[in-house]
């Protein structure tokens, strides 16, 4: 079975930047111990757009469903929005996003 790549695009505005890669540094660990987790980036953009990628891996889109669905989740994003923790009462750092997902069909790493 192939792994799944979630990708939720999290549109940013300028003055936010700081502040949502303030919050993901704050919330390292939360998704790492999660059953069935590969890989994790945040991906900043360089020029010509506004928008964020959060890159998760999957070992399947169940792993993927049963971490969303748990309480790591929950608590992560609830102190996003401006929960208790992290959020600070400020609110949600992105104005927008939406979740892509893949389906793995090639990967590839350096050769040794």
């Amino acid at each position: 079975m192939p792994s799944v790549v979630k990708i939720n695009v999290l549109t940013v505005p300028a003055e936010m930047r700081e502040e949502l890669e303030r919050r993901f540094s704050g919330r390292a660990g939360m998704v790492e111990s999660s059953d069935g987790f590969e890989w994790f980036e945040l991906l900043r953009p360089l020029e010509g757009t506004d928008q964020y990628l959060v890159y998760t891996r999957w070992r399947s889109e169940e792993d993927f469903q049963r971490w969303q669905s748990g309480r790591a989740f929950q608590a992560g994003h609830a102190q996003a929005a401006g929960g208790q923790g992290h959020g600070h009462g400020q609110g949600p750092a992105a104005s927008g996003s939406a979740l892509w997902s893949f389906e793995v069909v090639q990967s590839a790493g350096p050769k040794q």
